[in-house]
């Protein structure tokens, strides 16, 4: 090759390698370990809504930046936008109740805070009614966790808070009438 043909050759390559973009990694709010089973006397738990706050339902991953920014993660997503991955992670957490004893759910996210290096949190308000229409019962959930300073370390914490939060609608499903898990 001549010195006239090698200085456009590098410089195309040159141009193709800044182009690369890393790739994006996409991550979970169900956990890899199945949930514990319900008991038989757990009540089947469906859930008629999820909303959270718009800044953060994409299927990036957003991350809160000093003490009023956020930064939408480009390389690393959710399978799906926010709301869809927490609506599946808490159909798998709040397993098969008895179908003999229905109740609905209702959860409104209101934050859904993830720190690098400090912590995950995830503050709700939700509502339970019988299937019949019968008994409500409004709660209301804040969960944190201390998370490390990697995305991985965000998501585990987020998992965490999920089964958490599914937790806390297991108990309240079981007996609408006992209030409000942490008020008992």
């Amino acid at each position: 090759m001549t010195p006239r043909h090698t200085l456009p050759l590098l410089c195309t390559l040159a141009l193709l390698a800044a182009c690369r973009s890393d790739p994006i990694a996409f991550h979970t709010l169900t956990p890899v370990h199945a949930p514990t089973q319900a008991s038989s006397n757990a009540a089947e738990v469906v859930i008629e809504g999820i909303s959270v706050p718009p800044q953060v339902d994409r299927a990036q991953i957003v991350i809160r930046q000093g003490s009023n920014g956020l930064a939408i993660l480009e390389t690393d997503w959710w399978g799906a936008s926010l709301s869809e991955e927490l609506r599946s992670a808490l159909v798998v957490q709040l397993g098969n109740g008895s179908a003999a004893h229905k109740v609905a759910v209702k959860i409104n996210v209101q934050r859904f805070d993830s720190i690098p290096g400090q912590y995950a949190l995830i503050d709700a308000r939700w509502r339970l009614r019988g299937a019949e229409g019968g008994d409500t019962l409004n709660c209301h959930s804040l969960l944190q966790t201390p998370a490390g300073p990697e995305i991985e370390d965000l998501v585990r914490a987020q998992q965490n808070n999920v089964q958490g939060l599914a937790t806390q609608i297991r108990q309240a499903a079981g007996n609408l009438r006992g209030g409000c898990p942490g008020e008992r």
